[in-house]
């Protein structure tokens, strides 16, 4: 859980950072991103022992997780504003514990419910109402999204032990099918004025996001969801969002509503509480 909460604190603490490279265009931003978390990780990638399958499952995992959902996140912005975009992620703990019950065949009522707490939490933390027709493909784009990071987690969790391989031997691999992706989707859309453009500043935070941020946020991420239960996991789904707004409101002086996010920090609390108690494992 140490790791969940790392990853968690790191990516409330990159949603201010995110902005100040917004100009550049969030496909080209992704894709840098992407591959700089590849770069850092191909010096450690063991493929020794894999057979051809399992390397283009792990490929296609981080193409999936990160690549795809990254493909949909940033089309839903032409939909949705940013402040429902942040709404919609909430519903991925969900996504989490349904698709890993799915996969053994069997429902968990404790982690299903407990997910649920962290919905509701996450909610009152970022409800700020819809008054707003015509959100709906905006709001399914952003499920596509938060399914395809809930599988490729759950997926990265089921076949990574049984590979026999430690986490960082396997990331470049993910980090590589996701640039694929992330990649394809630049190239048609990237304003090279722009990129050539960029100054120091952006350039600094550019790398920043994209070897901690993302390189060593989901490779935390994903070392953490092999080492605990899927009740936790979906919990820290969401973490990040309450974590954000308490280090706009600390680090980066944005105007927040502390009873709100009191009320549903305490329930996401709540939440991992009784999923402790309940002596889950992994």
């Amino acid at each position: 859980m140490s790791l969940l909460l790392i990853v968690s604190v790191i990516w409330a603490l990159s949603f201010g950072l995110t902005a100040k490279v917004s100009d550049l265009g969030a496909p080209f931003v992704t894709a840098a991103r992407t591959l700089m978390a590849a770069l850092v990780f191909l010096p450690f990638l063991d493929v020794k022992g894999l057979s051809r399958g399992q390397v283009l499952a792990f490929a296609g995992i981080g193409a999936l997780q990160f690549g795809l959902m990254y493909l949909l996140y940033i089309a839903s912005f032409r939909w949705l504003q940013s402040s429902e975009v942040a709404l919609f992620t909430i519903f991925t703990p969900l996504f989490v514990t349904l698709t890993a019950d799915l996969m053994r065949g069997k429902v968990s009522w404790l982690f299903l419910g407990t997910a649920a707490l962290a919905v509701v939490g996450t909610g009152i933390c970022v409800w700020s109402g819809l008054g707003r027709k015509g959100i709906l493909v905006g709001f399914l784009l952003m499920q596509a999204a938060n399914l395809c990071f809930a599988l490729g987690q759950v997926l990265y969790r089921r076949f990574a032990p049984i590979s026999g391989k430690r986490d960082r031997d396997l990331m470049g691999l993910l980090y590589l099918g996701a640039s694929v992706v992330a990649v394809a989707m630049a190239a048609p859309s990237t304003s090279w004025a722009k990129v050539l453009a960029m100054d120091l500043r952006q350039v600094m935070v550019l790398v920043y996001l994209g070897v901690v941020a993302s390189g060593l946020g989901f490779f935390l991420f994903n070392a953490g969801a092999r080492r605990t239960d899927i009740g936790t996991l979906a919990i820290f789904n969401n973490m990040k969002i309450p974590l954000a707004i308490l280090a706009s409101g600390l680090v980066f002086r944005d105007l927040v509503d502390w009873p709100r996010l009191a009320a549903g920090g305490a329930i996401i609390a709540c939440a991992l509480g009784l999923n402790g108690l309940s002596g889950a494992r992994p």
